[in-house]
């Protein structure tokens, strides 16, 4: 018999439909029940892709002794934390206030009001590991309710004071300018890795939004040392392409399985800019390989984009994507020599007694190369897949729009564009409210849940890419409307800065403002910045004013913690300036076009029209003209504009000053 979660569109939540535990969503009328029936509320909160969320399901969740015990103490409810990153936020605060450490799955303990007053992530069946059981755990809890309510309810009331994130913070003192840049630049190097590549010591998470950083401002030792380890290591599907979540040691060899799709959207673009900066053709495959994964398998066929693929199948993890010498033998025959020297694999493997395959061998000749990982990956289609999380996020959807975007406007590519202005126009045409309103998810044919910051600010600056690289006004219009919408609907008007949710969301304990860029840009970081490019195509200071407001609440928190905060130094770096606007009008626009995109060019924003713009959108394009009838490229900085050029090699020439 199901419970209440079988209607949801969360494939997470769905996967517990048939638990014997009598789950309900976040929701009203889970809430109303736990206040009727005057007992805690029981909030598991995970995501579909989460190995151990699926451990503890199928020890605890589907045994129906558990179940019983968690159905008489508690009202017991389900979140999809991708689906509700407000609920996640707020009581992933809230345990790790508690118990100095958080992941997921996370459980914790509410309050009928909502006020958490107990909380941990993965508990087992049976005590070990000086953790005790589930059932143990549970049966506490209940006591404590039942006989120790007002001790629950006090250090209820303490936590509820510390899970409103960055709410709190005032603005800095002292102004925005480079010195951030600097002292963030020289903190990183601190921590460092230079043998191995990225930052810190194991587990390893790509951190795509510090190289960007890095890369934009010049460093190429740190950033470009990274994405090649990356590249070359397991956290990298050699076969298939697409990175995992990420590597669990601190050589990129073996990765946590799991593939997001904002991981990859974020990593193309990085390496996008990394060949950008280099030429190095292995920073460009791999962009390319990483692309390719997406629109190959997490594609939908609206347009969308699926979420994420699981770490697990058959019930282990990684078996997917691993392979003994023996397999690779009966594959590759011929090549299998050269393959297995370039893979790096062993007969006694480096994962469980099998091989996570890398790239930091001899490598074959490019077609031999390519014939490999064909006959590989033809192989491997025939294994039992990893499972789907089939739900569209806009957020989401808006970086992979971003980097499909720029990669097609810089590689020149089609499909790329095609594929990023065919998701533009899905988030766009179909997750909308009645009123026009931005919504969160999509899945089964429904979307709901309205949006949060991130939707809105990705998509700003997804679309804002989007025209710059397309040149449809259709994308900048939109880009214009949603960010009002951010302004009117999420802006600390005391403060300075954005809330995660809007005016009229639902009322939760904490109102918060999530700052930190990790393991993806925040709202906040991304509003700023999408509102900085904006402001410089519009000439629009009320933009520039807003996201100034929000950098000033971190930019010195961010200098010492640059770890956290890449996206946000990226908008530290183009306020700090100086920006260059340029306008090309014309035809034809691509041998000008070409010249401004075949570098990474970060605090420069582009405006194109192939004809008249008299009845442009677009401010930047007011008034520009083609010259003596060749198309024309007309750069501004610091409120001057040069006088118009109209050859490539004039307009390299004043790029490159």
């Amino acid at each position: 018999m199901s419970n209440a979660l079988a209607g949801e569109t969360s494939p997470y939540l769905r996967q517990h439909s048939d638990n014997p535990v009598d789950w309900l969503p976040w929701g009203p009328q889970a809430l109303g029940r736990a206040v009727e029936l005057d007992r805690p509320l029981l909030v598991s909160i995970g995501y579909s892709a989460c190995h151990w969320c699926h451990v503890m399901a199928h020890e605890s969740f589907e045994d129906p002794a558990t179940a019983a015990l968690m159905n008489a103490n508690f009202v017991c409810v389900k979140v999809d934390r991708e689906e509700r990153p407000d609920v996640d936020a707020i009581y992933m605060e809230a345990v790790q206030n508690m118990t100095g450490q958080g992941g997921w799955p996370l459980n914790v303990f509410l309050t009928p009001d909502q006020t958490p007053f107990y909380g941990g992530t993965y508990f087992p069946p049976a005590p070990r590991h000086g953790l005790p059981s589930w059932p143990q755990l549970l049966e506490a809890i209940a006591r404590t309710w039942r006989e120790r309510r007002d001790d629950a309810v006090a250090t209820g009331a303490q936590l509820a004071q510390r899970v409103v994130g960055g709410a709190r913070l005032e603005p800095a003192a002292d102004p925005i300018d480079t010195s951030t840049l600097e002292q963030a630049v020289a903190n990183l190097r601190r921590s460092y890795d230079a043998r191995r590549g990225g930052f810190g010591r194991a587990p390893k998470f790509p951190p795509a939004s510090t190289i960007d950083f890095l890369l934009g401002h010049g460093e190429t030792e740190m950033s470009l040392h990274t994405l090649r380890a990356m590249a070359t290591g397991g956290i990298n599907d050699q076969i298939g392409g697409g990175f995992a979540r990420y590597a669990v040691d601190a050589t990129w060899t073996v990765p946590h399985f799991e593939k997001m799709l904002y991981d990859n959207a974020l990593l193309a673009r990085a390496y996008l800019h990394g060949w950008q900066c280099s030429g190095d053709e292995l920073l460009l495959r791999t962009c390319r390989e990483t692309l390719d994964f997406c629109l190959r398998e997490l594609r939908a066929p609206e347009g969308g984009f699926y979420a994420a693929l699981d770490a697990d199948s058959e019930g282990v993890e990684g078996r997917f994507y691993v392979w003994s010498v023996d397999e690779l033998e009966d594959v590759l025959g011929d090549l299998a020599g050269e393959a297995i020297a370039y893979f790096g694999a062993s007969r006694d493997g480096n994962f469980e007694g099998t091989n996570v395959l890398e790239g930091r061998g001899p490598e074959p000749e490019p077609a031999r190369r390519e014939r490999i990982r064909e006959l590989l990956l033809a192989r491997r289609t025939g294994r039992v897949r990893p499972e789907l999380d089939d739900k569209r996020l806009t957020s989401w959807n808006a970086l992979i729009i971003a980097a499909l975007a720029e990669a097609g406007a810089v590689l020149e590519e089609p499909r790329y564009l095609d594929a990023a202005t065919a998701c533009a126009d899905f988030i766009l045409g179909v997750l909308r409210d009645d009123d026009g309103r931005l919504l969160r998810t999509f899945n089964a044919g429904q979307a709901r849940l309205g949006a949060y910051l991130e939707d809105h600010a990705f998509l700003l600056e997804a679309l804002v890419i989007l025209y710059e690289a397309t040149f449809d006004e259709r994308y900048f219009v939109e880009a214009h409307g949603l960010a009002d919408q951010i302004i009117a609907r999420f802006a600390d008007t005391e403060r300075g800065g954005f809330f995660s949710t809007p005016t009229d969301h639902e009322s939760l304990i904490a109102r918060r403002k999530d700052l930190e860029d990790t393991p993806i840009p925040s709202g906040s970081s991304s509003a700023a910045l999408g509102l900085l490019r904006l402001a410089a195509l519009t000439g629009e200071h009320a933009y520039e004013d807003a996201a100034a407001g929000a950098l000033q609440i971190v930019h010195r928190i961010a200098a010492d913690h640059p770890n956290g905060f890449g996206h946000l130094l990226q908008a530290v770096e183009f306020i700090t300036g100086p920006v260059r606007e340029v306008a090309v009008v014309g035809e034809p626009l691509e041998p000008l076009v070409r010249v401004i995109r075949r570098a990474l060019r970060p605090s420069l924003v582009l405006a194109g029209s192939p004809g008249d713009t008299d009845a442009t959108a677009v401010p930047l394009l007011d008034g520009r003209t083609p010259v003596d009838g060749a198309a024309a490229a007309y750069v501004c900085e610091s409120f001057a504009c040069r006088a118009p050029v109209t050859t490539p090699a004039e307009l390299s020439a004043l790029l490159d000053s």
